[in-house]
Order: C-alpha cells, then sequence, then structure tokens
C-alpha cells in the first residue's frame, strides 16, 4: 500500500467534537469508522464503491 491518508474528519465537522464519521483513504479502498468508537466495527469499500457513494450524495 502505497496511498494512506490516515483518519480524516469531514470538513462539516466541528474541530473539538469526536461526534462524526472519519474515513481513511487507500490506494484500493476506504474505511469508515465511528470517531466515538475508534477501536470498534469499521466498514471496507473498494475505491469505486466509495467514488460512487460520494458522487450520489453530491446530486
Amino acid at each position: 500500500m502505497r496511498h494512506d491518508t490516515g483518519w480524516l474528519k469531514s470538513s462539516h465537522s466541528a474541530a473539538a467534537s469526536n461526534d462524526c464519521v472519519e474515513v481513511r483513504l487507500t490506494d484500493s479502498h476506504t474505511d469508515v469508522r465511528d470517531s466515538k468508537n475508534p477501536t470498534g466495527p469499521r466498514l471496507s469499500l473498494p475505491g469505486k464503491t466509495w467514488t460512487a457513494f460520494v458522487a450520489g450524495l453530491k446530486r
């Protein structure tokens, strides 16, 4: 794995808030987790699926 952003919060989240969804982008997939439970379950999506999901949100 060459590209890994680490965990990122939405730019719409308050800086001091831990009540958000975080994403981590890599070359092959995107992981999604609840910031309140960083060691809990994660959703892992193939890159193309994540791209389609975000595009759908923007429409």
